[in-house]
């Protein structure tokens, strides 16, 4: 798909996924505008690492944005609460942080209409995604729909398009795509709790997929861990 170089807003968050899709967008012909919230998460160093990927991907403007959820709390990513070193569970996790891609798209929605904008991409993945409710098909496409009846551009008729390409893809799958779009693992940061020293944790839910999808798919991921679970 070649679409002669239009805008596309990429909410870059630093992740392995999001990093992902930004690649996979710039493969589509897109030119790339990103959106980083730095939104007081205790795992400041994908912050860091969204930066370096912009770079390396050659985002053309590349805006972090303070929202300190911080302020409300209720999550182990944004408030003084353990962050679970146990393993996967099939509830609902105390690092699940209220509403966060519903507040992340919409201001994306803003950054990207604000740039004559109408293509959103966003690395939110189903299939290993720790039981968020905001990663769901189904909040996408409901999302988009709001986009186009609460802005001038949507209003107008010119309809936001919410790209997830990740969207029904396996961490596995994800780890291949890294691979085959040539992008070091170890310029993204997916852990929730890293260690004094600066390594990932290896053992928060985050570590865990990403360490089970990268073994899966038999692809080296380079990130430094402190452990890796049997």
């Amino acid at each position: 798909m070649d679409d002669n170089g239009k805008i596309a807003v990429v909410l870059l968050s630093g992740g392995l996924d999001s990093m992902v899709t930004s690649a996979i967008a710039l493969e589509q012909g897109y030119r790339l505008n990103a959106l980083t919230i730095d939104y007081g998460q205790r795992h400041v160093r994908e912050l860091q690492s969204a930066e370096f990927i912009a770079q390396k991907l050659g985002v053309e403007r590349h805006v972090r944005l303070p929202l300190d959820l911080r302020q409300f709390g209720a999550s182990a990513l944004t408030a003084d609460i353990d962050v679970p070193k146990s393993g996967v569970g099939t509830d609902i996790p105390v690092t699940y942080v209220p509403a966060r891609n519903l507040l992340f798209l919409s201001l994306t929605t803003a950054f990207a209409e604000s740039a004559s904008a109408s293509d959103i991409f966003i690395g939110v993945n189903a299939l290993d995604y720790s039981g968020y409710p905001d990663c769901r098909p189904e909040f996408i496409a409901s999302f988009a729909e709001t986009a186009r009846l609460g802005t001038k551009q949507g209003v107008e008729g010119q309809a936001f398009w919410i790209h997830a390409p990740l969207q029904h893809m396996t961490k596995a799958e994800i780890a291949r795509e890294c691979a085959r779009l040539e992008l070091d693992p170890a310029w993204s940061w997916s852990c929730y709790d890293p260690t004094p020293d600066g390594q990932a944790c290896g053992l928060c839910d985050s570590c865990r997929l990403r360490l089970k999808g990268f073994a899966e798919a038999d692809v080296k991921d380079t990130t430094n861990y402190a452990n890796k679970p049997e």
